[in-house]
Formats: structure tokens, C-alpha cells, sequence
């Protein structure tokens, strides 16, 4: 019988799929975290979300 260790997949999932923090450019400081395929965009994520300090959609980008 053959043994799969469980830690190997683990680490070759947060390769591809690394939890990003998506932060305001509003300028109130708040975030949001998800996850990215840095396959399909390797370059900084930017997406249009709701933030609730403002109360109106603004654009997130992500942080490093």
C-alpha cells in the first residue's frame, strides 16, 4: 500500500490558489481576503466591492 501524505497537497494547493488581503483604495482601511489563481492572474488583482465605512462601491486592489 501506497501512503499520500496530506501535507504535500496541501502546499501545492496554496501555491497555485495564495490568500490574498484586498485593501480600500478609498483610503478607510478596509479589507477583504480571498483567494487568487495566480495562474489566471499572475499580475495585482484589482475588483470593485462595497465598503461599508464609505457606503458605496469602490475599487480594492491587492496587497503584498
Amino acid at each position: 500500500m501506497e501512503t499520500i501524505s496530506i501535507y504535500s497537497t496541501a502546499m501545492a494547493r496554496d501555491e497555485v490558489r495564495p490568500i490574498i488581503k484586498l485593501r480600500s483604495t478609498a483610503g478607510t482601511g478596509y479589507t477583504y481576503v480571498t483567494r487568487k489563481n495566480r495562474r489566471n492572474d499572475p499580475d495585482r488583482l484589482t475588483l470593485r466591492k462595497y465598503d461599508p465605512v464609505v457606503g458605496r462601491h469602490v475599487d480594492f486592489r491587492e496587497e503584498r
